[in-house]
């Protein structure tokens, strides 16, 4: 088993249910070494109508300082590929995307039609990563209970809630894009709210721009929906960083853990190189 301890980067290969480790990069004082993944595939989900980019399973050569995982699911072959799939790390603010789809499902099914002030809170949770609309919608939806639903819902795996926090949920890589899927395909929000939440997840602006699509022409980036999530932690001095991008046909989801030294613009960094090398324009 491959486990990160002290953010250790293990990235495997998965063979007929064997695992073997291929690298592993300490985060202490040495210098980064390249880090190789090779894919493992799993999963089916429907097809796209349609594709805008070329999508490739790797390996992906990442110079990574700590943790690193990421996965891709291609929902025309339905196969989830990626590196350390199965390890954990937490969203942040990346899960303020399913915690929108949630009030927004349970609002259509209890007939609900969400005000202007509420929708002005959704729209700047996603959009601007607003904690205060967070706490408040999450408040209301039962905290724990709403991400028991996630996991419900969109048949996640590796995942669980944190006590009453949203930032602290527990996901794995494919889970990441099992998430996203869900919310691309409307089992999350539903489909009423589904076509609204992915265009406000492609206005994310400010802080919490960037990542996958910026590897991207934009006349791709800009019909790309993300969400990521960026904390550097107290308890352990790391940056936890968590991208999630779902395009035309496809779902990336990078998770990374790293000293704090190194700075938020190395976690950005990093979620842009495996996106430049696994999704590429045609």
């Amino acid at each position: 088993m491959c486990l990160a301890h002290r953010a250790v980067a293990c990235l495997g290969i998965v063979v007929a249910g064997v695992t073997a480790l291929v690298t592993a990069v300490d985060i202490g004082d040495d210098p980064p070494q390249r880090a190789m993944s090779r894919p493992h595939r799993t999963e089916t989900t429907k097809p796209p109508a349609s594709r805008t980019v070329a999508l490739h399973s790797g390996p992906v050569y990442v110079d990574s300082a700590g943790f690193l995982s990421w996965a891709l699911l291609d929902r025309g072959t339905g196969e989830i590929s990626g590196s350390n799939l199965t390890a954990p790390s937490d969203t942040m603010s990346m899960v303020k995307s399913w915690i929108a789809a949630d009030y927004l499902r349970r609002a259509t099914e209890q007939g609900v039609t969400p005000g202007p002030k509420r929708m002005r809170q959704l729209t700047i949770m996603i959009r601007d990563s607003d904690n205060v609309s967070t706490q408040t919608i999450f408040a209301e939806l039962g905290r724990r209970a709403s991400i028991l639903r996630l996991i419900k819902i969109c048949g996640l795996t590796d995942s669980r809630p944190y006590g009453d926090w949203w930032s602290n949920t527990t996901v794995s890589a494919r889970d990441v894009v099992r998430m996203g899927v869900c919310l691309a395909d409307g089992r999350a929000a539903g489909p009423r709210w589904t076509p609204w939440l992915l265009e406000e997840m492609r206005q994310v602006r400010g802080a919490g721009d960037f990542g996958v699509r910026h590897s991207l022409p934009a006349r791709i980036a800009t019909t790309v929906a993300i969400k990521n999530g960026w904390l550097l932690r107290d308890e352990d001095r790391l940056w936890h960083i968590a991208c999630l991008a779902i395009g035309d046909g496809w779902v990336l989801g990078v998770l990374a853990r790293y000293p704090g030294r190194l700075g938020f613009e190395y976690g950005t960094d990093l979620c842009r190189q495996v996106g430049e090398q696994v999704v590429s324009p045609v």
